[in-house]
């Protein structure tokens, strides 16, 4: 008879920096080698045990699809990319044949403790055992700070009620180890028959003996012994990558890593039969593991999820009458309604209600509806975003702002009986405040009920180069060298061919290997954070569902698990978001009423103002809600909006996505009246009327579905989902001929139906809903109001909420005096902590910059400064002594001219502050009756314009003055101003600072560059061969010159790079003294200029290069 096994005590690499292979390569490997069972015993955590579930359940269906490879992958491997949301580079896992039984997977743990050597496999038998052990380890982890865990003998003794546990001593044949029989035989005494002691073969040549002593302890404790493999990896080949883990854990390199060096690649995965030769004495022990896998029958599909009931009036109305109440009042607010609800809203509204009910999912309304109550009653502003627009009930709850009518009010798109997934609410709250929210959650519900859902750190490019790299022994300058290769997020090794370019071969052996390991630790997660929002709220203890562990930030906790795990184990997921513009909009609203006496909301917002559609035409839209990339400015002339509707187009075309252009530039062509508007049939004019015949969005590829291809909305929407799934198991080929067929069958052109169904599966792995993009739209006119109406208000609004959006303060407050905005230098005797707005004497509103903006001064010191200062500072040392500031806080102050106030320049005011530092002089000069002399005053030399601007980036990272390029000018013949593009013609050479750099994953690889001189901006369109070349430029770049061919689409100008020159060098220049002054080096040719450095700064910066990165940072999106 074959002999069977089933390995218990498997390590994934969620023991972070210990376990080698991902779980699903684990759980794949056991299925490959025909175990009986696997167990996912992780360091006190459970953070992978959903990641095996979800692949064995993955191998199963392919399986019974006999598919080659697979619906199971590697998910850490996945790259999306954060533009287009596409996916890629998961990992396909093999299937077993279809007869091969798969393993099954054994949830449990791998319990270390602070009072005993000994550490325990925790194997739970049943649901309630599982419960309990999901409790003892979050008691652990609450105990102890993020990512450690506090557990002790007392606390397995008291909640392991229903639990295996397997012993694991220490190595019997290492003397100064001793193990604990104390601690055994207590357990063994608790818990009769579920005590085992564990056999760990070792593979140094001595486990023979090393059994047998393990035997004698089994004997004299009375305990059974059960085999164990101890498994750090599923193959041998990541023993190299295992030793690196080992070095990055002790901080050592692998020259230095010595004998904690795995002496083998034994700590693999084995098959039964290399087990059996292994405990060739003891089969019992690998018997005996089957007997343990057949007592462990809990799995993950056993876990019920109770939401919170959310009844109301202390539990006297139920939560589905709760909900039909509010919708009723809702329906009856005329600020909602203003001519009331007509029978068709109510009867959407009865239909609706009637699938909540059916659903059982009004608590997770109410609960949505509750939240948005509290932060409104805070005065925080909030809106409900995505599928929830296309809900009348969330309308109605005051949950989201979009009418009924605005987009195609798909329900199924948010609720779906065939679908049976819960709906996903995302609301977003303002970024400053959303915290107050959020421990609202904690308060209301308890910490043992509520959670923010993780999100798993992994290795990407830059970080896998250098941590692998630092072990391999590689210099810092060929580390740094390697990761300048990867830009922004990169989740690729280093390609052999840049190595080259920086003079290194690839085929070195230590490199060669150091690439290997790069390029398998990536995807390798590094440890768990918390979720930007997502919240896991339960009606019982979410401890006994997910174990619960403190987060970073003080007063949060996070569960194991991340928001992939939850989806799969059905678990709702209510999403509490931060969004900077409503932060923006609501401080616009407060200085609106205060100076204005103006009051406004979002919801009243719907007026339709030419003035302000005409602004956005114009591509005058920087710091408007997601109109502000350059792609979208760009988007902006041709599109032309008019109304809301057309904002709501804006936002999903260029937004990344998978619209293709087969779909967008017919939309284009016909709203220009290039082309005919053709109705594919009237039953589709209903469905596409608003977006010429052409479709845009989810809900008009679902309704194509059910209008012109005979689908239910139900299977549409499954469809829909199931996409990605079904194609990657090969099998989607039935579902595009019954859709095809169903279009050709109803009339309909087979290149459109091709058409559309390729649209359904761009969709299939993101896509851009009517309903999300009608939501930003609302606040894409707000913001843009807010801009066209009141560009002062606007822009302090924008600089007290940063950092958010495109823009750094530099080119919001060059876009405010563009519109005429008086903008007002930082003083301590007229600023405060934020941007404040002053009256003018012609009855403008002037900006003056505050405190917020000079770095190295935090909101207490800028609150006191203003709050002390009564009439106003007198001269430097009041401040000192009355106000008592530091004197390191003054001396910000006097770099960023601040005491200009007191007509004191930088240079004067530094002079003070450093005076203020200085010892007292000794009794002996001290004057005496008025007889001493007094000090001479100083003639400090002026500083140049050069030098002002440059102080002026340094403290405030941005300048009144005069922009750098204005300045060096002169030295840069034959450069073009960038407002001087629109009449030029063929070749032309600009140049600009850098100011944002985008890589939308859509775009191919093109890369698009916004160059800033004193004169305007130019937008530069870098194809991928000219990136190819200029690579370094294009990447580190501060001050570029580029040469190119005008391009020209209506008013959309772009320069077509040919040439990149990186200048950023030239920048040190600007700090220079008048004339050249006296160079501290000059006459000494081993010696170079002293960079700009900003004072009381650390900063590694010292080539003139870097010194630009520090000066002038650009904002990149890729």
């Amino acid at each position: 008879m074959k002999p069977g096994y089933a390995e218990l005590c498997v390590t994934s690499n969620f023991t972070f920096l210990t376990g080698a292979s991902h779980p699903e390569e684990l759980v794949a490997r056991a299925a490959e080698l025909g175990l009986a069972a696997i167990a996912i015993t992780d360091r006190n955590s459970l953070a992978g045990v959903v990641r095996a579930h979800v692949a064995l359940r993955e191998l199963a269906r392919a399986q019974a699809e006999n598919a080659a490879t697979g619906g199971a992958e590697v998910r850490g491997q996945k790259r999306q990319d954060p533009s287009s949301r596409q996916t890629s580079g998961g990992v396909r896992l093999p299937v077993p044949e279809a007869e091969a039984p798969l393993p099954r997977l054994i949830i449990g743990a791998r319990l270390v403790l602070r009072d005993t050597p000994v550490e325990w496999l925790a194997l739970p038998t049943d649901r309630p055992a599982y419960a309990r052990l999901s409790r003892l380890i979050t008691l652990g982890r609450r105990r102890a700070a993020k990512g450690d865990c506090e557990l002790r003998l007392a606390d397995l003794l008291e909640g392991g009620e229903g639990i295996v546990f397997i012993a694991l001593p220490p190595d019997p044949l290492v003397g100064q180890v001793k193990g604990d029989p104390g601690a055994i035989s207590r357990m063994a005494r608790t818990f009769p028959g579920r005590l085992y002691l564990g056999a760990v073969p070792r593979y140094d040549g001595q486990d023979q003996h090393r059994l047998a002593a393990l035997a004698q302890m089994a004997d004299r404790a009375g305990l059974p012994m059960v085999a164990a493999g101890d498994v750090l990896m599923h193959r041998a080949a990541r023993r190299a990558l295992a030793d690196v883990l080992t070095c990055l854990r002790e901080g050592c390199t692998l020259a230095e890593l010595g004998r904690r060096a795995l002496p083998n690649a034994e700590r693999r995965l084995k098959t039964a039969a290399e087990m059996t030769r292994l405990f060739r004495h003891y089969p019992e022990a690998v018997a005996r593991t089957l007997e343990v896998a057949a007592r462990c029958r809990f799995s993950l599909d056993e876990l019920s999820y109770e939401y919170p009931d959310e009844a109301g009036d202390g539990g006297a109305e139920p939560a589905q009458a709760r909900l039909e109440r509010l919708v009723a009042e809702g329906l009856e607010d005329p600020a909602r309604y203003p001519d009331g609800a007509d029978g068709a809203i109510r009867a959407r509204a009865a239909h609706e209600l009637d699938l909540i009910r059916r659903m059982n999912y009004a608590p997770y309304f109410l609960t949505v509806h509750d939240l948005v109550v509290f932060a409104r009653g805070r005065g925080i502003l909030c809106q409900g975003r995505g599928s929830a627009a296309n809900s009348l009930v969330c309308y109605t709850l005051g949950v989201t702002e979009v009418p009924p009518g605005t987009t195609l009010m798909v329900f199924e798109r948010f609720i779906s009986e065939e679908r049976g997934e819960p709906p996903d609410i995302d609301v977003d709250f303002e970024h400053e405040r959303r915290e107050e929210v959020i421990q609202h959650i904690y308060d209301r519900y308890g910490r043992d009920r509520a959670g923010l859902t993780a999100t798993v750190i992994h290795f990407r490019g830059r970080a896998a180069v250098r941590e692998v790299g630092k072990v391999m022994g590689l210099s810092q300058d060929v580390l740094a060298a390697i990761a300048g290769q990867s830009w922004g997020w990169s989740s690729s090794p280093p390609d052999p061919g840049r190595l080259r370019e920086l003079g290194l071969d690839p085929a070195d052996r230590r490199l060669a290997l150091t690439l290997r390991l790069i390029a398998e630790i990536i995807g390798f997660p590094r440890h768990l954070s918390q979720h930007v929002g997502g919240f896991v709220i339960t009606r019982g203890r979410l401890d006994e569902l997910c174990p619960i562990e403190n987060a970073t930030m003080e007063g949060r906790t996070v569960i194991e698990w991340d928001k992939d795990d939850i989806d799969a184990l059905g678990i709702l997921k209510v999403d509490v978001l931060a969004l900077g513009m409503l932060t923006c909009l609501r401080k616009a609203f407060d200085l609106l009423a205060a100076h204005e006496r103006r009051q406004v909301s979002l919801s009243a917002m719907r007026d339709e103002d030419p003035r302000v559609y005409d602004m956005l035409c114009r591509a005058d839209a920087v710091g408007v809600f997601q109109v502000e990339s350059r792609a979208q400015m760009n988007f902006l002339p041709r599109m032309r909006p008019r109304c809301f509707y057309d904002l709501v187009i804006e936002v999903a075309i260029v937004r990344p996505g998978p619209i293709q252009g087969g779909m967008v530039h017919p939309f284009i062509r016909r709203r220009n009246g290039q082309e005919a508007v053709e109705w594919p049939s009237e039953a589709l004019r209903g469905v596409l009327g608003r977006t010429l015949g052409v479709p845009l969005f989810q809900e008009q590829a679902l309704q194509i579905a059910v209008v012109a291809a005979g689908f239910s909305p139900g299977e549409a929407d499954r469809l829909r989902r199931s996409l990605a799934t079904f194609r990657r198991m090969g099998t989607i080929g039935g579902f595009r001929d019954r859709f095809i067929d169903g279009m050709l069958a109803n009339g309909y052109d087979a290149d459109f139906a091709a058409r559309c169904f390729a649209q359904i599966e761009g969709f299939g792995e993101y896509g851009f809903p009517e309903s999300h993009a009608a939501s930003f739209a609302i606040l894409v006119y707000a913001s843009a109001w807010m801009k066209c109406h009141y560009p002062a208000v606007f822009a302090c609004a924008l600089l007290n909420s940063q950092p958010m959006g495109f823009y750094a303060p530099a080119q919001i407050v060059r876009d405010a005096r563009e519109h005429g905005v008086e903008v007002r230098p930082v003083s301590v005797n007229h600023s405060f902590w934020d941007n404040t707005l002053e009256r003018r004497g012609d009855g403008a509103l002037a900006l003056r910059l505050g405190f917020r903006q000079v770095k190295g001064i935090g909101a207490e010191d800028g609150a006191w400064i203003a709050a002390a200062r009564g009439n106003g500072w007198p001269d430097v040392e009041s401040l000192w002594r009355r106000g008592g500031i530091r004197a390191e806080v003054l001396e910000r102050l006097a770099e960023a001219d601040a005491f200009s106030c007191m007509g004191l320049d930088r240079r004067a005011a530094l002079w003070e502050v450093r005076a203020l530092r200085a010892p007292r002089p000794l009794p002996l000069f001290e004057p005496a009756d008025g007889e001493g002399l007094a000090e001479p005053a100083v003639a400090l030399p002026a500083m140049s314009q050069g030098e002002q601007v440059v102080e002026d980036y340094l403290s405030t990272r941005l300048s009144l003055r005069a922009h750098p390029l204005a300045l060096m000018r002169a030295g840069l013949p034959g450069v073009l101003p960038h407002d001087r593009l629109g009449a030029a013609r063929g070749r032309v050479t600009v140049c600009g600072l850098v100011i944002t750099r985008q890589r939308p994953g859509t775009a191919s690889g093109v890369i698009f560059l916004t160059l800033e001189d004193e004169t305007g901006v130019s937008n530069i369109v870098v194809w991928p061969k000219v990136y190819e070349r200029f690579r370094r430029a294009v990447i580190g770049g501060r001050l570029l010159r580029v040469t190119g061919q005008i391009q020209r689409e209506g008013e959309v100008i772009h320069l077509i790079a040919w040439q990149i020159e990186d200048m950023s060098e030239r920048l040190s220049d600007l700090g220079a003294p008048p004339g050249g002054g006296l160079d501290p080096a000059r006459g000494r040719a081993d010696e170079a200029r002293p960079p700009i450095i900003a004072r009381g700064t650390p900063t590694r910066a010292r080539h003139p290069r870097d010194q630009a990165k520090v000066l002038f940072p650009s904002r990149d999106f890729h």
